[in-house]
């Protein structure tokens, strides 16, 4: 039911093949290569996301770091990207919510019965997934990160679109119940693939440079050797220190540009920016390899 990821800078097998999907799917399969940045990917269940493929999460250590704890989280995202009249009634269409849970045994009625005492008492859904949640999700407080329709088991999904904002909510699914709360929703953000030409006709926008950020995430001997006028240099070596200061270094309201060598780790970055409220993020297909050999002959290749 359960499947974990663990990641790192250096070759990881069992992340790469088909059991754990959730965070390298869009991966080119025959890479083993995995960057810093999914170290964030939170642990979940493929099972209460049946339809995850493409699907990330950012963790509960990384929410409560970059907007403080849960609740002052909640009001932050909603302030900036709430689609609907603040609460989780709408019908969902093209919003996303942030969720943590708890999931206990069908058959515990004890502990089932304190629990919906002490969340209905205000005690923190968080400290107690930490404490009995069955969901490996517990090392993150029950975080299960944004979310979208489509990608959890019926029952789930249908009490957290139709949950008030931080009201603790109650499920039933075959693995158990849930307490669930939704901590905020935003508009789903979207991730476009652009071919090197299109960006090379925007580039010459004299006001395109303004209105657009351009993240270039290779590393600084691959930017001596080759570069695109514009982008700032985040090395994705680099990703813990630039990482949690990225909404305060980029604004996530703006047209967000990624460029690596071959298109690769852009699209990882560019998907965890997804994750960070980034509300419209391009991945430069191809990568500066393909700009130099269709737009720019002037640019090396390496």
């Amino acid at each position: 039911m359960l499947r974990i990821s663990s990641s790192s800078s250096l070759h990881v097998p069992s992340i790469c093949g088909a059991p754990v999907n959730f965070v390298l799917s869009f991966l080119n399969p025959s890479s083993r290569k995995v960057s810093n940045f999914t170290r964030l990917a939170l642990l979940h269940s493929t099972a209460l996301f049946p339809n995850s493929r493409n699907f990330q999460f950012p963790t509960f250590k990384r929410v409560s770091t970059m907007m403080g704890r849960t609740h002052s989280c909640s009001r932050v995202i909603t302030a900036s990207y709430s689609a609907g009249s603040g609460t989780g009634g709408s019908s969902g269409g093209d919003r996303e919510i942030l969720v943590q849970h708890l999931l206990v045994k069908e058959d515990d009625q004890k502990l089932l019965l304190d629990l919906q005492k002490r969340t209905a008492e205000g005690e923190d859904l968080s400290d107690l997934a930490v404490e009995y949640s069955m969901c490996p999700s517990k090392e993150d407080g029950g975080m299960l990160g944004w979310v979208r329709k489509g990608q959890m088991v019926p029952e789930f999904e249908e009490a957290a679109f139709g949950a008030p904002l931080n009201k603790v909510v109650k499920c039933k699914t075959k693995f158990g119940w849930h307490f669930l709360q939704v901590l905020s929703e935003r508009e789903e953000s979207v991730l476009e693939h652009i071919q090197p030409n299109e960006f090379h006709v925007r580039l010459q926008d004299p006001s395109f440079l303004e209105e657009a950020q351009l993240i270039d995430v290779r590393e600084p001997e691959e930017v001596a050797q080759a570069s695109v006028p514009g982008f700032q240099v985040l090395p994705l070596r680099q990703f813990g220190v630039w990482g949690p200061e990225i909404t305060t270094k980029f604004d996530p309201q703006k047209d967000t540009y990624v460029l690596c060598h071959h298109g690769m780790r852009s699209l990882q970055v560019a998907k965890w920016l997804q994750t960070q409220g980034f509300r419209k993020v391009f991945n430069m297909a191809g990568g500066i390899h393909e700009y130099a050999v269709k737009v720019d002959p002037s640019i090396p290749t390496y």
